[in-house]
């Protein structure tokens, strides 16, 4: 008998295990190739930036208007503080108050008696920081309480995305900082 006329013998039965695996193993490597790629695209930072956005304020006080009760009656009160922005999330600072005053008005400039809200709030850009002093924006103590020199005044101030920050502020005498 020749090669040729030889009967083929039939193939040798694959397991049912065996072709499973074979039929799932392309998948299953697409699918680990595909989760290092996007693993490694998130870690390069193309996936954004998921962080809290944290705002830290320093320096805070507010100068007395006079140094006796007296004169002081009834007159606004500054306040001038540091907010710094520790996020890559830029904020608005959008409102304020105190339990130390009737009202607190956020300006963005204007005097004491006659203050000139700032109606958007005052932005605090991503990982800046932003001085309310008297020659720019600051915080107004509308009718304050009886304040004295080194009583520290309660802030509970409002961010468009970090929330409330509360902060003390301390009192200093007139024409100190």
């Amino acid at each position: 008998m020749t090669a040729a006329s030889r009967p083929l013998r039939p193939a040798a039965p694959r397991s049912r295990a065996a072709e499973l695996a074979r039929g799932a193993a392309a998948p299953l490597v697409c699918g680990v190739v595909l989760v290092a790629l996007l693993a490694s695209w998130v870690a390069g930072g193309g996936g954004g930036a998921i962080s809290r956005v944290r705002i830290r304020v320093t320096s805070a006080t507010v100068p007395m208007v006079s140094y006796t009760a007296r004169e002081a009656a009834g007159r606004a009160a500054t306040v001038y503080l540091t907010m710094r922005n520790l996020s890559r999330t830029a904020d608005v600072l959008e409102s304020a108050s105190s339990p130390d005053a009737a009202k607190v008005v956020v300006t963005r400039s204007g005097t004491q008696q006659h203050p000139i809200s700032a109606p958007g709030g005052i932005a605090v850009p991503a990982g800046g920081s932003v001085s309310l002093s008297p020659f720019g924006p600051d915080l107004v103590l509308v009718r304050p309480h009886d304040l004295m020199s080194g009583q520290q005044v309660l802030l509970r101030l409002r961010f468009r995305h970090a929330g409330l920050v509360k902060v003390s502020a301390t009192v200093t005498p007139p024409g100190t900082p």
